[in-house]
């Protein structure tokens, strides 16, 4: 076998991207890294997490590529539609899959196709020496697909410098500043937190909204005119997505985070807010609910326009309140693990003798 401490990670298309998965699978690898592994992080071609043909011959072409024995990281995004190709080097590599939450999990599927993708996803689990997930939520959820024992290893947090709200127990009369980082897809609810906004007085709030508008450009453009239809323009932006510096500097400006999403896997904008300080506001949708630590925000159901619009009047209304969150963010942010410590255990869960 190949040295234990070498392995190759392979994701579906660029591994530059910004949104959670992909940021989760860069820190690992450079906490890796970091302990002396030698890395190499492949990007895949074509269509996903439905793959196409392009797709199907980029991850055949990257697994012929690699020596007996080596060990091998796929993304659950770049396998979970290819049994075929997994099952075929499954013998003669060591094949680990990370899963953030299973393929047919996503909001928004027909029935044939989250049927078709569970068939094919538990299929290609079943083939593979081990998999990872990034919460004890989605280990759970991946006893239906037949895996037992799949070992958890959470993402960490990156250190990051308070937003200037964090210790402004007395905004009393100002305009609260609100900030949502997630890609625009039918799952994470942009058009849910529309609704709940339009509802509420329009002169206490503004809303960024941070993340890809390219995934699914329908869905894109629907919520892009239910906020022309409301008249909020001016107040609640989609501004696609952000580099780093400017990501920072969103999160510096803003009073209270909000993620609308119907499921998430774990949810790693969540402890990124609340390491700069900044209270939450999201759903119980899927890990969400363990994500979210007690107090350090409001929690509701996932799919609930009213409950999200009564969550956010709270918010807007009672600044008792929001003093008690942002004290509950600061409490939460003191207990955050770093992302090297989720190196470790990534290690760790490989079978690094090291650990």
């Amino acid at each position: 076998m190949a040295a234990i401490r070498d392995l190759c990670l392979i994701v579906a298309g660029d591994p530059g991207q910004l949104t959670g998965g992909y940021v989760y699978d860069a820190r690992i690898a450079a906490a890796l890294g970091a302990r002396g592994w030698r890395v190499e992080v492949v990007g895949l071609a074509g269509r996903f997490p439905d793959p196409d043909a392009r797709a199907q011959d980029a991850l055949e072409t990257t697994l012929a590529a690699q020596p007996d024995g080596r060990r091998v990281v796929i993304d659950g995004l770049a396998m979970g539609g290819l049994p075929d190709v997994i099952e075929a080097h499954a013998l003669r590599l060591d094949l680990t899959v990370l899963v953030h939450h299973p393929l047919a999990d996503e909001t928004g599927l027909d029935e044939a196709t989250r049927v078709r993708l569970f068939d094919s996803e538990a299929r290609a689990l079943a083939a593979v020496a081990r998999v990872i997930s990034t919460s004890a939520f989605t280990a759970r959820r991946l006893r239906d697909f037949g895996i037992a024992a799949a070992q958890v290893v959470e993402p960490g947090v990156e250190p990051a410098s308070l937003a200037s709200s964090a210790l402004d127990l007395e905004d009393d009369q100002r305009s609260q500043r609100l900030l949502c980082v997630a890609t625009v897809t039918p799952r994470k609810g942009h058009d849910l937190l529309v609704e709940a906004l339009a509802g509420l007085d329009g002169t206490r709030w503004r809303c960024d909204c941070i993340g890809g508008l390219d995934r699914d450009p329908d869905h894109a453009e629907w919520v892009a005119a239910s906020i022309a239809a409301h008249g909020l323009r001016d107040r609640f932006r989609l501004l696609g997505e952000r580099e780093p510096h400017a990501l920072d500097a969103a999160y510096r400006d803003a009073d209270l985070f909000v993620l609308p999403s119907h499921y998430e896997g774990y949810g790693m904008v969540v402890t990124e807010a609340l390491a700069r300080g900044l209270p939450v506001i999201t759903t119980t949708g899927g890990a969400l609910r363990f994500t979210l630590p007690e107090g350090a925000g409001l929690a509701v159901p996932p799919g609930d326009v009213d409950a999200l619009r009564e969550a956010l009047r709270r918010w807007l209304e009672d600044a008792g309140l929001r003093r008690e969150l942002r004290r509950g963010a600061m409490a939460a942010r003191a207990q955050q693990a770093d992302w090297q410590a989720a190196g470790d255990a990534f290690a760790a869960a490989l079978g690094d003798p090291s650990q």
